[in-house]
């Protein structure tokens, strides 16, 4: 399955349009990372609790809309985008979307 996020693969033909695909997951903070996030935002530096996170929900995410993806007989997705939204007090949606298409 190709993911990207450009509108077209050079060399390669839009068959088929399958509409809108997408993935999510909500996730909460653990209380251990918050302790360390505190201490990092005295002192400075990365969050590596909530950069790890973030890379988990993003693959999550992902998988998701692929199986969506594979499930209407695409063989790519195009023009991928992410977004994110608080939904609870503590918790957090990463929300991948993109283009299904078939691919010559």
């Amino acid at each position: 399955m190709i993911v990207t996020n450009i509108e077209i693969i050079p060399g390669r033909k839009i068959v088929k349009h399958l509409g809108m695909v997408q993935g999510n997951t909500v996730r909460s903070k653990h209380a251990g990372r918050d302790i360390m996030a505190g201490f990092k935002n005295i002192f400075g530096g990365e969050l590596k609790g909530y950069t790890e996170l973030l890379t988990e929900s993003r693959e999550e995410a992902v998988d998701r809309m692929k199986q969506q993806a594979q499930a209407i007989g695409a063989n790519a997705i195009l023009n991928v985008r992410f977004s994110t939204s608080s939904v609870a007090a503590g918790a957090a949606e990463l929300f991948a979307y993109g283009t299904a298409v078939v691919l010559e």
